[in-house]
């Protein structure tokens, strides 16, 4: 049997004409399945992310995005108040009000402007939220007009860099620091201080409050009170759970469109390689006749063929995960759905999304392999030796 794939590995080779085609065509439809699972991945991480199992977020009841949702002054100051939430080293409870609001900004070499997220909160987010991190700069003072920008937007918005003055609300905020948010929605969010931000804007009520449990049995006991409470009328989830449904809508959107266009041009690369391995049967037709003279059996013949076909899919899905290395240092933008707001993200490529591609290679060529390779197997020995060719 080792004979028969070494002589099935060399005719791969040999014939590198026509299976180049064969397997070129396959390895593009697999990285555009490919690119797509990196989408959905990329988006799933920017969006899931962002969200921490530890925190907890509170929106107004009825409300399903940060936007839609307010939480008055006297609200915030009970919720801050019950026991279980987890403290500063300052002894300050760690729950923070926020306000979530959007602002249009000019992109860098586009003709029109995008929504960004201004997000007002305070200093101690950054422990709640330890993937944030400052790398230039500073962080703002409470109580001044001043802001610190995601690194998305300090790349697609602001090419002054730091210093840059901003028009949010009614006045002008300066650029004081930029944010690593490692690839989350918040590299595509603008930070500052709460109040000014409220008073900029005319507001009297926050967007949602973000605290810390201090533990399991603390969420529980937290929820349980902020429903009883009818001074609150506030729903309470995890952080996490929140950002994951926001990024289910997009997610699959984009994965269904995706696989549609990715099985369109699956069905051609099944017919590109059919005709392939058909031309392979007919052009090596005397060659199939002297292995069969020689003793090989039927089944022999039909496994040497779905080899090659398989050999072809492997090398295909192999190129098209390469082409997915080099696709993760792409970065796009879209709309976020919830908050109608842009959102960076990098294409993310996993060891599954690896993996489904390459299984996906590996079944679209024995597809498109199995019926040549069943003429092949069925070749009666006297036709196949009298046939025209080597």
């Amino acid at each position: 049997m080792k004979l028969l794939w070494a002589y099935s590995a060399r005719n791969v080779w040999v014939r590198s004409s026509t299976t180049t085609l064969a397997m070129a065509g396959l390895a593009l439809v697999s990285l555009i399945l490919l690119a797509v699972l990196m989408l959905g991945n990329g988006l799933d991480h920017a969006l899931i992310e962002s969200g921490s199992s530890e925190n907890v977020l509170l929106l107004r009841k009825g409300a399903t995005t940060e936007i839609a949702s307010g939480i008055y002054r006297d609200q915030a100051h009970v919720v801050g108040s019950l026991p279980g939430i987890a403290r500063t080293t300052a002894g300050q409870s760690l729950a923070i009000p926020e306000l979530v609001a959007l602002i249009s900004l000019a992109k860098t070499g586009a003709d029109s402007p995008a929504n960004v997220v201004v997000r007002g909160t305070q200093p101690d987010a950054l422990l709640l939220r330890p993937q944030v991190t400052l790398t230039e700069g500073r962080v703002w003072q409470p109580g001044t007009a001043e802001v610190v920008v995601g690194s998305q937007i300090a790349k697609r918005f602001l090419p002054g860099g730091l210093g840059t003055s901003l028009k949010i609300g009614k006045g002008e905020w300066r650029v004081v620091g930029v944010l690593d948010a490692q690839g989350t929605a918040f590299d595509s969010e603008i930070w500052g201080d709460v109040d000014q931000l409220m008073a900029a804007y005319g507001r009297d009520s926050y967007s949602s409050l973000t605290l810390r449990a201090s533990d399991q049995a603390a969420f529980q006991q937290i929820s349980d009170t902020i429903g009883a409470d009818t001074r609150l009328m506030l729903q309470v989830k995890h952080e996490r759970d929140y950002y994951r449904e926001k990024s289910l809508i997009m997610a699959t959107f984009i994965r269904l469109l995706g696989f549609t266009f990715t099985l369109i041009f699956a069905l051609g690369a099944i017919l590109g390689g059919t005709m392939t391995m058909y031309g392979v049967v007919a052009s090596r037709t005397r060659e199939i006749g002297m292995l069969r003279a020689l003793g090989f059996p039927r089944h022999k013949i039909l496994t040497v063929f779905l080899f090659e076909s398989l050999l072809i899919g492997a090398t295909a899905g192999a190129l098209a995960i390469g082409g997915g290395t080099a696709l993760q240092f792409v970065t796009l933008s879209t709309m976020n759905w919830g908050t109608f707001s842009e959102i960076a993200f990098s294409l993310t490529l996993t060891p599954g999304a690896a993996l489904t591609t390459m299984a996906f290679a590996l079944v679209i060529s024995m597809l498109g392999g199995i019926p040549p390779a069943i003429r092949a197997a069925r070749l009666a020995v006297t036709d196949a030796l009298r046939a025209p060719g080597r």
